[in-house]
């Protein structure tokens, strides 16, 4: 019937739309240095059969299919794409890229699921009393905490994560902390929380702090940033198939108003 083709449409409507934001949402951060983009996942709703397939006729036979019709698509999932960004060479050395896997960790405010979040935007600064703070009007302290002493004329960060600072008046390169990345069996799991940050979930599992270069976790490059993942030529085709899609739903609901027109109008 009609009534069925415009509830299967307005489920399309309703799971396209869904889609759109999280293309615009990508599309927005195209130059938010550490964002990875997200895909919206379809699945098809529940079935009505007139006939099951494997029924039997009046001959005993068993048919090889049924007769069913379906109630539209909704989403499954957004789903987030892990894979790495391009380096961007900023010549900062408080920049630091991570060529791998794995995520910085900071610490947020107690009422944020467990006080800690995890970024991939290795852009760092340094708050008054020294700390190395993660980019953001927040100031989210790297944890476990570094503190560049007063002072200092160099800051080296090499690809095991050991950091050195050269003080005025020492030719010596002072060892002041060793920065870890976290590793997650699912970071999909992962919930984005803004701020380029992410939090833990059951499903993304318990994070494991490891030192760079170590039992998998990826090595870091200082006086670079991970560009966003987002490819805007591709944002671009699903944004068109997007669009495309959405005017057959429009044209489907049309056509099913228009054949219930018909039928209102078979009394007279």
């Amino acid at each position: 019937m009609a009534i069925i083709a415009l509830h299967s449409a307005a489920t399309g409507l309703k799971a396209l739309s869904q889609q759109l934001d999280v293309i615009s949402n990508n599309i927005a951060n195209a130059n938010n240095d550490g964002f990875k983009s997200s895909r919206a996942n379809f699945e098809d709703l529940m079935y009505q059969y007139q006939q099951q397939p494997g029924a039997k006729n009046a001959l005993g036979d068993v048919l090889p299919v049924g007769i069913a019709t379906g109630y539209g698509t909704r989403i499954s999932s957004t789903q987030l794409d892990m894979t790495k960004g391009s380096p961007i060479i900023t010549g900062n050395n408080m920049d630091v890229f991570i060529e791998g896997d794995g995520f910085f960790q900071v610490k947020v405010p107690a009422g944020q699921g467990d006080g800690l979040a995890y970024t991939r935007t290795g852009k760092f600064f340094t708050n008054d009393k020294g700390e190395m703070v993660l980019n953001g009007s927040a100031g989210y302290k790297l944890d476990p905490p570094i503190t560049i002493p007063a002072n200092t004329t160099a800051v080296s960060i090499g690809t095991d994560g050991r950091v050195l600072c050269t003080v005025a008046g020492n030719a010596v390169p002072q060892d002041v902390g060793q920065m870890q990345l976290a590793r997650f069996p699912n970071p999909q799991g992962l919930i984005q929380i803004g701020g380029n940050l992410y939090q833990r979930s059951d499903a993304s599992g318990t994070s494991t702090l490891t030192n760079p270069g170590v039992e998998g976790a990826g090595q870091l490059t200082q006086g670079s940033v991970e560009s966003s993942n987002v490819d805007p030529v591709k944002e671009l085709v699903d944004l068109i198939k997007t669009q495309r899609t959405f005017e057959l739903n429009s044209q489907t609901i049309q056509a099913a108003d228009q054949m219930l027109q018909q039928i209102s109008n078979l009394r007279h």
